[in-house]
């Protein structure tokens, strides 16, 4: 290897480097960003040649900000809004809290004043309000610059990604028939896993909202939506909203609903996940699905939300690369041989 090349890959190892560290704060609205393009560039392959590519881009964005971010606001004003009125008829003595602490006492044996304990938590969070005031503007102004890159990001892969697929069909030194099995791939895994995930959310909340409705348990469709949204984390999603509602069902003295419907829940709702998930994302990606499940939870502990679709990209775009390899492996070693070859000369 000569100098100059020495120097070129130490100089792009080091500004690689530092690149990478820019991207960092922000990876996650970065790759939530790559993930909303998918999905929505093949809205924008029909949109753009009759509006142009940049109004068609605009247009997905602004489509899916209501799309995601109103809903998300109305489940979030609804869930405070139903605290407030539980706490406030807890306080008023509209709601029956003995039957609550009997039953704590009883099976736990811990002595609970639940209203006592409601103005504690109100006081004290009084007195910590201010104190973690500056916390919240901090962590609200990253939430902000985060979104702001994913808008930015969706945009420019919206309007321009297919000069960077064509960027990078040029600049990685492999055939053109490696590339397409590559990217045929990472096309099958994405979907597989987009759909796996949210087919799997939906059939979830719509057990949840079937078993509601079976035990007279109000608001089922708000219910329903809470849990396809809230399924999107695997195994325990559903759950924190059927336990804590077979729960009250026990506490105000409907044990025969509650325990149906705590065994209804474990049964059929988590089951259906056990069960969809890795039947439906595995067979979709022609993925393993025990694979596929260790993505998901080691996605979820590498890369946070967004690992919930990036583990089973990653560990199955490594069995592509293994599958890809073991095929033209040989070839490619031909190829490399060739052109060390043809540099002496």
């Amino acid at each position: 290897m000569n100098r100059n090349r020495a120097f070129f890959l130490l100089l792009l190892a080091v500004v690689g480097t530092l690149s990478l560290f820019v991207a960092l704060p922000f990876y996650q609205y970065v790759l939530l960003g790559v993930l909303f393009a998918y999905v929505l560039h093949p809205l924008h392959r029909r949109l753009a040649p009759r509006v142009g590519p940049r109004l068609s881009a605009g247009v997905l964005i602004v489509a899916t900000v209501f799309t995601v971010l109103l809903p998300v606001v109305v489940l979030a004003s609804v869930v405070v809004g139903q605290a407030l009125t539980v706490t406030t008829a807890i306080r008023n003595g509209q709601f029956n809290v003995d039957i609550i602490e009997a039953y704590i006492q009883t099976y736990f044996g811990v002595v609970v004043d639940i209203r006592e304990l409601l103005e504690s938590l109100t006081s004290d969070g009084r007195a910590a309000l201010f104190d973690s005031v500056l916390d919240v503007f901090g962590g609200l102004s990253h939430a902000a610059i985060g979104l702001a890159v994913l808008l930015f990001v969706l945009y420019y892969l919206l309007k321009d990604g297919h000069r960077l697929v064509a960027w990078i069909r040029v600049a990685t030194p492999l055939p053109e028939d490696v590339l397409d099995d590559l990217f045929t791939h990472l096309d099958r895994l994405m979907w597989a896993v987009l759909v796996g995930n949210v087919l799997v959310g939906i059939v979830q909340g719509v057990l949840t909202g079937i078993g509601f409705f079976a035990v007279g348990l109000p608001n089922v469709i708000f219910w329903t939506v809470m849990t396809a949204t809230l399924s999107l984390l695997p195994l325990i999603g559903a759950s924190v909203v059927w336990i804590p509602a077979s729960l009250y069902l026990l506490f105000v003295g409907d044990t025969t609903a509650g325990v149906l419907l705590f065994a209804y829940g474990a049964l059929v709702v988590s089951l259906s996940d056990n069960y969809l998930r890795p039947l439906i994302g595995g067979h979709e990606a022609k993925l393993n699905p025990g694979l596929f499940i260790v993505g998901i939870f080691g996605g979820i502990a590498a890369f946070g939300f967004v690992g919930l679709f990036y583990g089973p990209i990653v560990l199955g775009t490594l069995k592509a690369l293994i599958d890809i390899y073991s095929e033209v492996g040989d070839r490619l070693q031909l190829m490399d041989s060739a052109g060390e070859t043809t540099q002496r000369e």
